[in-house]
């Protein structure tokens, strides 16, 4: 049963990594603002927890309609852990390889957003001055910097797995 939950969650992973990777694909051919886009960036995070609640279930299935929290959790993160890095290294190697402009234009970008967003909650000018600051000091596609984002997006995204383990978990009545 292991060996399916590994396979099932692998499998998911690189499904969830081939979507992640194309969008942003998609977004670099398109247009380069659909990046900074909060509603591409909405769905990016339904798509998240969507691939990693079928994988649950999946698992769940296989497993004659019961899995415990542990197996939940553990199918969850393994997709969601596969499908972040295949996504980070496809950025990484396009900004910093492929079209090493188009990470200035991105960075750019957010500046504008940063400062739009910024300027409609009636942030003082220094406030957002030191915001601009920031953003223009830091290579958002570092290894350091993208390394971080992912520790961070896995630690938002496991809170959330360990929700989907604890509504999806059954316990087997005869194994008990």
């Amino acid at each position: 049963m292991e060996n399916s939950l590994k396979s099932i969650s692998t499998h998911y992973g690189l499904y969830l990594g081939a979507l992640l990777a194309l969008i942003t694909v998609l977004c670099y051919a398109i247009d380069l603002e659909l990046l900074t886009n909060m509603w591409v960036g909405i769905f990016i995070m339904i798509a998240i927890i969507v691939l990693g609640i079928i994988c649950v279930a999946k698992v769940k299935q296989a497993q004659a309609g019961f899995v415990s929290f542990k197996q939940a959790f553990t199918s969850y993160f393994i997709t969601v852990l596969i499908g972040l890095l295949i996504s980070t290294f496809v950025s990484y190697l396009l900004f910093n390889f492929i079209d090493t402009e188009a990470a200035e234009v991105l960075k750019q970008k957010t500046i504008e957003k940063t400062v739009e967003m910024l300027e409609g909650f009636n942030s003082p000018t220094d406030a957002i001055d030191k915001a601009v600051t920031q953003i223009e000091s830091q290579n958002q596609y570092s290894l350091g910097n993208i390394a971080k984002g992912l520790a961070g997006y896995l630690v938002f995204f496991s809170v959330i797995g360990l929700i989907v383990a604890a509504v999806m978990k059954k316990s087997n009545p005869e194994a008990e």
